[in-house]
């Protein structure tokens, strides 16, 4: 008996306050965003990045609707797994867009991971080998990981703490980078060969990746103080700070450098654009806040994302061995969610990463929308014009992001496109195996707490 109680996933209800949960969120937003994404946006859409940021802002917005919805009728800890059992049951689409939000979640890890290694290379000009930048990603990880293994209180302490330094160094630096510039007229008349309607659409969709860690407060739900109210008020304070940042940041670069520098130092613009404006004490400075935005992502996405399995786990969503480990479930699926990060951080580049969890998180997205469309609306109280919206917003997006994407490197479409056949054969053998989902813990009686 004991060995059984061993095995189960432990939550702690209310122990996440208002503003622990807005850090936890801000911090996965900030961490991946504003470093690695500025210059990859800058190379699809020219000087119009710092508007495909808020474009990709208002998607969000629609997408953040039926989100806060379903968590203010059912907060759960199991987030999107547990939402998508209550709008697709026991079948398939539930798996197959949980598995997706997953693998996205642990690309986002691998993302932050590398762009913690090109930042940190800047401090001894450069990777010119291109073998330092996987080394300290893959360090990152391993030190992120065995943080995680010591608890939620500390976490939470942690992730606060680099959040407060982090969010206060980057707006200082798009403060300073603003003020120093030369002038603060980025020149919008000529975006280059790259201002066509799908290069926009493909940045919007990229941008997207820089406001997902909102979601990450939608799984930590029954964690959170009087979770109706609050769960849905950290995502909207989250989005909204986000916005502010990005958009002073994404000016403070486009001021201090010119549109072919934003690309050429696309893995590492923010440090490139202190240079010019704060030299190498302002490289320094923003090193130190890539470093600590990056290493605080991790540890609450790491968090976040091996909660998300175990709880994919109890619902016999996914196939589960514990390869002879002791501890509990959750234990278990933090390894393989490291495991999974180290190898594609290893061996994908930065713009690839990002490519696959835009996809991803996008296809999973439009599943959520369509679900609370098609199934949830009258449960959850919620206009069927807001989730119609995302869905169109989302597939304009998916489609510029798409075709850019194929006419400039196919081969990451394509590994996309495999992931995704496999992942739904195997789950339906799976589940044709073991007879189907169990409702999460809580989903069919939300009348008993955890004990």
């Amino acid at each position: 008996m004991q060995e059984e109680q061993d095995r189960t996933t432990r939550y702690q209800e209310g122990s996440l306050s208002l503003p622990g949960t807005v850090m936890l969120g801000t911090g996965v937003m900030i961490g991946a965003g504003i470093f690695a994404l500025t210059g990859q946006m800058a190379q699809m859409t020219g000087v119009l990045f710092p508007l495909a940021f808020l474009a990709a802002a208002v998607i969000v917005g629609f997408s953040a609707y039926s989100y806060i919805k379903i968590s203010n009728a059912w907060p759960s800890a199991g987030g999107i797994g547990m939402y998508l059992h209550k709008a697709y049951g026991n079948r398939l689409p539930t798996a197959f867009n949980a598995l997706l939000m997953y693998f996205s979640m642990v690309i986002a890890q691998s993302f932050l991971a590398r762009t913690f290694g090109s930042y940190t290379m800047q401090l001894f000009g450069g990777d010119p080998s291109g073998r330092m930048v996987p080394i300290l990603g893959v360090s990152l990880i391993l030190a992120a990981f065995l943080v995680n293994l010591l608890g939620n209180r500390l976490i939470q302490g942690v992730a606060s703490f680099i959040g407060v330094l982090k969010i206060g160094g980057i707006l200082i630096f798009g403060l300073v980078g603003v003020w120093i510039a030369d002038s603060l007229a980025v020149d919008f008349s000529t975006p280059g060969e790259a201002g066509t309607v799908s290069n926009f659409l493909g940045a919007t969709a990229l941008g997207i990746l820089a406001f997902k860690g909102f979601t990450t407060i939608t799984n930590s739900g029954s964690e959170v103080k009087d979770p109706h109210r609050n769960v849905g008020r950290a995502i909207v304070i989250s989005i909204a700070a986000c916005v502010v940042i990005y958009t002073l940041v994404g000016f403070a670069v486009a001021s201090n450098l010119s549109l072919a520098e934003i690309i050429e130092t696309r893995d590492y613009s923010l440090a490139a654009a202190a240079r010019p404006a704060l030299g190498d004490y302002g490289v320094w400075f923003t090193v130190a806040i890539a470093m600590m935005a990056t290493a605080g992502g991790i540890l609450a996405s790491i968090f976040a994302v091996s909660r998300m399995l175990a709880m994919l786990t109890e619902m016999k969503l996914v196939p589960h061995s514990h390869f002879g480990m002791p501890g509990s479930i959750q234990k278990h699926t933090l390894v393989y969610t490291v495991v999974l990060g180290l190898i594609l951080t290893a061996f994908f580049d930065l713009s690839r990463i990002a490519a696959l969890g835009i996809v991803f998180y996008l296809i999973m997205d439009i599943a959520i929308h369509w679900g609370v469309l098609r199934y949830l609306r009258k449960d959850i109280n919620a206009n069927a014009w807001v989730p119609a919206t995302a869905i169109v917003l989302d597939m304009l997006a998916l489609g510029g992001f798409v075709w850019v994407k194929l006419n400039t490197d196919p081969f990451v479409i394509g590994v996309a496109v495999v992931t995704m056949v496999v992942i739904a054969v195997a789950e339906q053998i799976f589940l044709k195996r073991s007879g189907g989902i169990q409702a999460p813990e809580g989903v069919h009686s939300q009348a008993h707490h955890h004990h």
